[in-house]
This record gives C-alpha cells, structure tokens and sequence, in this order.
C-alpha cells in the first residue's frame, strides 16, 4: 500500500531488496499511479545504467517508462524543480550526495521514491542505499525467489569472475539466492562480508 500523507508534505520512498525482486517494477507502478493521479512525476536514472535503454527505466519484464539519464545526484535536484513526484531507479549506482538531495526534495513537500540494491554482490551495504534507508518515511524490501533452495532470495551472487563493485547486468551476471545459498555457493564472499 503506499503512504498517503496530507498535500504539501514531503517524504521518502525507499524500494529496496537483491536483483530479481521486482524493485524497477515497484517503482513504475508508483510512478504509474503518481500520473493517473495528476500528478507531475520527474523520473530519473543513473547515466552508467544502459542494459536495457539509454532514456527509459525498464524493469526485467520489459515493462518501461521514459526516464532522464543523470549523470549523478546534483542533477536530479536541478531537474526536479516542477515535481511533485522525484522517482529515482538504481539509486545504488548515485554518489553520497543521493541522500542529501533526497532529503532536501522531501523537505520541499516532494515525493521521492528510490529503488535500487540494498547490498552489493559481496552481501555488504550497496553505496548510499543504507543512509538512504535511514532517512525515508517508508521502506519496502523485496525479496526474489532462489532457484536452488525455494527460500526468499535476497543476496545477488555474481556468476562471473569481476570483483569491480558496479557491473551493471542481468541474468547472464547475477542469481538471486537465499542465505543459505549464498553461505554455500558464495563462501568466497561470505568471510568478506562480515563487517
């Protein structure tokens, strides 16, 4: 269900969870409501994010709308001076500023919602998405199915040899697994992720 506070007020939306769980599809569906309502919705993504299409926000059922490419989270506050509505998709991928940018939006009586990975492929906290969790309102976390367990899926294991933190991909890359999965088949990360 999603939060409906009285007009003017400002707040956070953080969608979050591992790959697979359904995030960008979430977030659209907000969006979508957000514009049969009336109002007026300024949709962004990372700029680095080109797996699907370059100028639209597009979840792994293809489902899309069009989106503004940013290249980091300074722009997405110059664009959204006539939202109502800022949704930001991959808000992993954003610099730090993402979180002072979301709260000053919502301090300006806007709607942010922001979808992206809460952990990395190691388990570990993913960039800004902790701080961002901290500071929303509401926070939704999705979890995948794994494939090999049944159980919720909500680690993203990494099925190629890449230890960059960002590599932007889709099954080919990344398999949702749940935490015993992840112990298991993840072991080489597992001892990296314990803070």
């Amino acid at each position: 269900m999603e939060p409906v506070l009285p007009p003017g007020t400002g707040w956070i939306e953080v969608i979050c969870g591992g790959m697979f769980s359904g995030k960008t599809e979430e977030l659209l569906r907000r969006v979508r409501r957000a514009q049969i309502a009336g109002q007026k919705v300024a949709l962004f993504k990372p700029d680095v994010d080109t797996r699907y299409h370059p100028t639209a926000v597009v979840s792994h059922d293809q489902n899309l709308l069009q989106a503004q490419p940013v290249p980091n989270a300074d722009a997405i506050y110059l664009l959204s001076a006539e939202a109502d509505v800022v949704a930001i998709d991959e808000g992993q991928f954003f610099d730090e500023g993402i979180v002072s940018v979301s709260d000053r939006l919502a301090d300006e009586g806007k709607r942010v919602i922001i979808a992206g990975l809460d952990m990395d492929y190691r388990g570990r906290p993913f960039g800004p998405m902790p701080y961002l969790m901290a500071i929303a309102e509401f926070v939704t976390k999705l979890h995948a199915v794994c494939k090999r367990t049944g159980l919720l899926a909500h680690y993203s294991y990494r099925k190629v040899a890449e230890n960059g933190t960002i590599l932007p991909g889709g099954n080919e890359i990344y398999e949702p697994l749940s935490r015993k999965a992840f112990c298991e088949l993840g072991a080489k990360y597992y001892q990296d992720r314990l803070l």
